[in-house]
């Protein structure tokens, strides 16, 4: 089973409640991340995103000058827009439950709490990078799709189809009643595959 805890970033950039809005959006850059967990005496008590500071910003229309809108940014401080109560999941969540807790909630991220410290944080890039994996995306070979009936048996004789053709499975997934299997496979006869 795959696990949050084994894809998550270890190493999680944090800010505190009272850090300033510019200060907030300049360390996002510098780090290239789009989500800041706010953590206050070692506890996490809300989160920022890119999106969080978009929103937050002045409109371009304002009549404000500059000067005027970088004293009112420097002002702002991330406990006056963060999201809370954050939600969050264990190192031990599965990996599965982690992308449809943020997939229902809208969210893109989760930070990962063990025993009420933060742990670590997984990202919706971190989960694309499994799929891309899991996948066999970036290596060589063919990909197709072929339809099964639901049955014991039945895939084995997909692989072993592959096998005869001379072809290694590289990837293979399936969609809970579709009857479609993905296959990625390198080094096949083509000719004898579709035979």
């Amino acid at each position: 089973m795959m696990l949050v805890g084994q894809h998550m970033v270890h190493h999680v950039h944090t800010v505190s409640p009272t850090t300033n809005y510019r200060e907030a959006r300049e360390l996002m850059k510098t780090w290239r991340i789009r989500r800041l967990p706010v953590v206050e005496h070692g506890r996490l008590v809300g989160i920022i995103s890119e999106k969080d500071l978009l929103l937050t910003a002045p409109s371009p229309a304002t009549t404000l000058s500059v000067y005027e809108i970088y004293t009112l940014l420097d002002k702002l401080e991330v406990k006056q827009f963060m999201k809370h109560p954050v939600i969050t999941v264990g190192p031990d969540c599965p990996l599965q439950d982690a992308a449809q807790i943020m997939l229902t909630n809208k969210i893109g991220c989760l930070p990962v709490m063990r025993a009420g410290d933060l742990a670590g944080i997984i990202t919706e890039t971190d989960i694309m990078r499994v799929l891309v994996n899991l996948l066999g995306g970036g290596e060589p070979g063919l990909n197709f799709t072929v339809r099964i009936k639901d049955e014991p048996g039945t895939l084995a004789s997909v692989a072993s189809a592959v096998a005869q053709a001379g072809g290694n499975i590289v990837s293979i997934t399936s969609s809970p009643h579709s009857g479609e299997v993905n296959i990625k496979e390198q080094g096949a006869n083509i000719d004898k595959l579709r035979q």
